[in-house]
């Protein structure tokens, strides 16, 4: 009996032993549930999509961005008359007639930014067009004016006759993150109201694909954001979004051997957008500002040369004789680190924030030297080494012309025994080159009356109609006489 007793009892301990050690087993091998957070409220149904964009704890969702973009993002069609290559039938049938330009369409896309219908797009979408048609998401069409280009960004601000319209309001590309996500809005290869989503991948691209302004020496400024959301042929011009629905940047390029989508594609920073777009809007050009300073990135040799273990920065080859940091004591040999309280890492960062400000902007500028930090505030200047504002009228006659301008210093004036004058800078492509005037010249006189400042010299020459006579001096003393028709 005891025996039994005992043989039950042992039975028993085996066998809750092994029911407390089949839940141990359990409990280690049981997948951990996680609970997703509705962190935008949207409704229950959202969160049971096998979405790619779940996040252990989190989700973005990106069904309000997509609704809110698609409906402020445009279709734009182009007609340009285009020089095809000569055909060499046509050539052996009618030697003594030229070709005729044809006509060529082509298309992009753009982002309404104001609801009277201001639209922002590529430069290169729009260039010489000579007809641009709107069409919206609701499939209404109108057609476009041209308010202002700017090579140097790759934007141009158009417009439709249209109020009440859906836009995109600007987000701040400078909180941007690597690693969030985005969408990219546009029509590609015609097909319209086209969303696609990625991260970004990395933040101030220089790819150098955007060319130097040949008629006013401007360089181009490059800072791409750039993303692994899907853009083609056709989404230039079209929006890059957050999740919240602003709009962080335009796209403006891919990078591809195919001439399609592989993998990187490149907006410009909503920062920018916003400055350029204000500028146009306002002026008719976009007012540039300088530092007044010559650079390089550093590299490693540069970093061993001047004894830093620092490879972030910006490095001052030299300065510009009476530009804006020469003025305020930046030195050839400083290292620019900081413009404000935004870090400068290199050349297109450095370029993007300046890109922001305009002519007679004050800025703090801190930068590097014998190891020290020294903070140095600086009024910036405009192409023509003043503060003032270069009115649209101004600028086509200085892109006319093809020259950069400044006022002849008082030391050079008496040397020359002369009271004034507007010195040629900078000689580029434009009407100056082509008569013949060399770099150095001294305008003294235009149609025989005296110009004093840059800005009297492009007034006169705004408000001749005819031909025009310029008088002057270059340094060696020698009198020129130069005269053009406009």
């Amino acid at each position: 009996m005891k025996n039994g007793i005992k043989l039950f009892t042992l039975g028993l301990a085996l066998a809750i032993a092994g029911g407390v050690s089949s839940l141990v087993i359990y409990k280690l091998f049981e997948q951990p549930k996680i609970a997703i957070q509705n962190q935008h409220n949207f409704p229950e149904h959202n969160l049971q999509t096998n979405n790619k964009m779940d996040i252990i704890g989190t989700q973005v969702n990106l069904e309000m961005a997509a609704q809110l973009s698609v409906n402020a993002v445009v279709h734009v069609k182009t007609e340009v008359m285009v020089n095809r290559p000569i055909d060499p039938l046509y050539h052996f049938f009618y030697s003594n007639r030229s070709q005729q330009p044809q006509l060529a369409q082509s298309s992009g896309s753009g982002v309404l930014i104001s609801d009277d219908g201001y639209i922002v797009t590529n430069n290169h979408v729009i260039d010489e067009a000579t007809n641009i048609s709107i069409t919206l998401n609701n499939k209404k069409t109108y057609n476009a004016e041209v308010i202002g280009t700017d090579p140097n960004t790759d934007l141009a601000l158009i417009k439709i006759d249209e109020e009440n319209l859906p836009y995109l309001k600007y987000g701040n590309s400078e909180s941007v993150n690597i690693g969030q996500w985005v969408l990219a809005v546009g029509n590609p290869y015609n097909l319209t109201s086209t969303v696609t989503a990625g991260i970004v991948s990395a933040k101030g691209r220089d790819i150098n694909i955007l060319r130097n302004d040949p008629y006013s020496g401007m360089s181009a400024i490059e800072s791409f954001i750039q993303t692994d959301a899907a853009v083609n042929p056709g989404n230039s011009g079209g929006a890059l979004v957050a999740s919240t629905g602003e709009l962080i940047g335009i796209n403006s390029a891919i990078k591809s051997n195919t001439g399609s989508y592989t993998g990187y594609s490149f907006a410009i920073p909503a920062n920018i957008v916003k400055k350029v777009v204000a500028d146009l809007k306002e002026f008719g050009t976009v007012q540039r500002a300088f530092i007044g300073v010559s650079i390089r990135n550093l590299d490693d040799q540069l970093a061993e040369d001047i004894g830093s273990k620092d490879l972030n920065g910006v490095y001052i080859n030299g300065t510009t004789e009476n530009g804006s940091a020469a003025k305020s004591g930046i030195k050839k040999g400083d290292v620019i680190k900081k413009i404000g309280t935004k870090e400068i890492n290199d050349i297109a960062e450095l370029q993007e924030q300046i890109s922001q400000f305009r002519p007679g902007d004050k800025v703090n500028i801190i930068v590097l030297r014998d190891e020290k930090e020294v903070l140095l505030p600086l009024i910036l200047k405009n192409k023509n080494g003043n503060e003032d504002v270069i009115s649209n009228e101004d600028d086509k006659v200085l892109k006319l012309l093809g020259a950069t301008f400044t006022e002849a210093d008082k030391k050079e004036l008496k040397q020359l025994k002369i009271n004034h004058g507007v010195k040629i800078d900078q000689l580029l492509n434009g009407k100056l080159r082509r008569i013949g005037v060399r770099e150095g010249f001294i305008i003294t006189k235009v149609n025989h009356k005296d110009v004093t400042s840059v800005k009297e010299f492009t007034k006169a020459i705004n408000n001749t109609k005819n031909g025009i006579l310029l008088e002057g001096i270059y340094e060696n003393g020698k009198r020129e006489y130069y005269g053009f028709g406009v």
